[in-house]
């Protein structure tokens, strides 16, 4: 058993001794005109770079997903982190790209999205909450859409919006339940025409999605202007072009396109850019930062969030699509902990060995590598040590996956940094170089040319392992009008629990014989999907009865305490 753990993630990360960015920016071959530093240690890069590099071969892609999330962590966004870190330890470029973290589960439960211990990226306080001011630019570009409807009623409403069809929602980069249901335009003729609105968070915006799957700021505008707003009195959709907002909305998205160039504790560079949920939204960071990167270094390692069920079925199914990806690896994150989680403990009782319980919890890791398979990419399976782990567990974990077939790497990023992950390295890049000489391809789980129903119904069974799909009446009539407007050429962006396979949050290990209900959609069609909501999920979270916010605080000289 390795020692406990002695420092917290932000003491770490504050003891760093980081590098002026313009050295990180230099290492990548990046001039001065290249990018602008926000500080000392961050920096946009300008979308010039792409245009530049558009000639010259792109380096190789890592996916890094895990099996689905437990209250007791995975650590995807550390070994990710670690991996980069590792692969330049060994003497390759590599450059990491990852989501930026949204202050909703910040303050909230869940943590940041920075990596942690030895494995992280830097400026740690700055990454996890303000940044550079992207969520913030999306919350204001899709709030100030929110306002032009309103006023565009209240002026006379020459579209004929029909205020009880407006479907586009105003957000918040915050969990705030009391925002799920809000009535505006109260006060009398002068505040506008009464409704019933409600909130998102920030990350769940189709701005978000959009600025994420945008190739270049023309792209960016044009994606903007096919926003479904919502629909006239003769039920007619309306759009952004229609309303003629979306130069206004790209102007205040010019700087949040770029991407956002920081450092990992080993000086390792890293894009930091774009933000969705991969339980609401598509999961992944931008398209510009991801092809920006594989331009940049021969190894680019981006991961995707929460299990393979979600943010990688997206990345495979939705951006691979749009930015023509196909990556030469996917590694799979499993923890002992949330194995055994998957096997009935309890939280509390998760430090003590359990054999049984972790040979019952590997079906959840099982079904998520079946999940990979089925796309035609090679994996390891990385075991992210926690001190608790016992060896005999880790063997267990090592003989299951030698028995099944699978690569498996242990992984101890968290307290060795890059050094921890050169196993993990070893057993990916002959898989890499096996695909190439092989020339095998990224298969995907439907053709955009199925219908809707079959589009939900291959998700379902061959990602989630359900028996089918179960329409609500909503859902069918939608699933009608979609049709005949030829949104059902578009890829569909499953909203669902990340906590298990099924759409219930309570059934854990490997769901089997259940249907997955979709109760409803919402058209995405600027972002390019349709997004397809199941069971009980929320667009707009709670905070937690304890929220990570009261632990938080500021000293005297301006740095952050209790931040992870």
């Amino acid at each position: 058993m390795i020692e406990e753990k002695i420092e917290s993630d932000i003491i770490i990360a504050q003891k760093a001794k980081m590098k002026k960015i313009q050295d990180i920016a230099q290492s990548l071959g990046l001039g001065e005109e290249d990018f602008e530093p926000y500080g000392h240690y961050k920096a946009k890069i300008n979308l010039d770079v792409l245009e530049r590099l558009k000639d010259k071969k792109e380096g190789r892609l890592i996916l890094v997903t895990a099996i689905n999330p437990t209250p007791a962590g995975e650590g995807k966004s550390t070994v990710t982190v670690g991996l980069g870190q590792a692969l330049n330890r060994l003497g390759h470029r590599a450059i990491i790209a990852l989501r930026e973290p949204s202050l909703g589960p910040t303050m909230g439960v869940k943590g940041g999205a920075a990596g942690g211990g030895y494995s992280q990226v830097v400026p740690m306080e700055d990454i996890n909450l303000h940044f550079t001011g992207d969520l913030h630019a999306i919350t204001t570009a899709n709030n100030a859409l929110a306002a032009m409807i309103d006023n565009h009623i209240h002026q006379g409403n020459t579209l004929q919006l029909d205020p009880r069809r407006i479907i586009w929602k105003r957000v918040l980069d915050l969990n705030d339940r009391a925002l799920r249901r809000v009535t505006v335009g109260l006060g009398g003729p002068t505040n506008g025409m009464p409704r019933e609105d409600s909130f998102d968070i920030t990350v769940a915006s189709e701005v978000m999605a959009i600025l994420c799957l945008s190739k270049d700021i023309t792209d960016l505008k044009n994606r903007l202007s096919r926003i479904v707003i919502g629909y006239t009195f003769s039920k007619e959709p309306v759009t952004v072009g229609d309303l003629g907002a979306q130069g206004a909305m790209t102007l205040l998205l010019k700087e949040a396109i770029k991407p956002n160039l920081v450092q990992t504790l080993e000086n390792t560079p890293a894009l930091i850019h774009g933000g969705p949920f991969a339980n609401i939204a598509h999961g992944c960071n931008s398209v510009i930062a991801t092809k920006m990167a594989l331009k940049l270094a021969d190894y680019t390692v981006t991961e995707a969030g929460f299990g393979a069920d979600l943010g990688a079925e997206k990345f495979l199914n939705i951006k691979s699509r749009v930015a023509q990806l196909d990556p030469g690896a996917v590694v799979i994150v499993a923890t002992i902990r949330a194995l055994k989680m998957h096997g009935g403990v309890a939280k509390s009782a998760l430090t003590e060995e359990n054999i049984t319980a972790l040979s019952s919890g590997l079906a959840n890791l099982e079904k998520h590598a079946e999940t990979i398979q089925g796309f035609e990419l090679p994996f390891v399976v990385a075991i992210n040590r926690f001190h608790t782990d016992t060896n005999m567990e880790v063997q267990v974990i090592k003989d299951w996956c030698k028995k099944k077939g699978y690569p498996v790497a242990l992984v101890d990023v968290w307290k060795q940094g890059g050094a921890g992950g050169e196993e993990l390295v070893h057993e990916l890049l002959p898989l890499i170089e096996q695909k190439e000489k092989q020339q095998r391809k990224l298969i995907h789980t439907y053709s955009l040319t199925s219908s809707i129903e079959e589009k939900l119904h291959a998700i379902a069974t061959k990602v989630y392992g359900a028996d089918g799909i179960e329409l609500s009446s909503k859902a069918m009539k939608q699933v009608e009008e979609y049709t005949k407007r030829g949104w059902d050429q578009l890829p569909v962006c499953m909203a669902k629990t990340q906590y298990s396979l099924s759409d219930d949050p309570a059934r854990l290990g490997k769901a089997t014989h259940f249907k997955v209900t979709i109760r409803e959609f919402k058209p995405s069609i600027g972002a390019g999907f349709l997004v397809a909501l199941t069971g009980e999920i929320m667009t707009m979270p709670g905070l937690p009865k304890s929220p990570a916010a009261l632990q938080m605080d500021v000293d005297g000289e301006g740095r952050a305490l209790g931040l992870f």
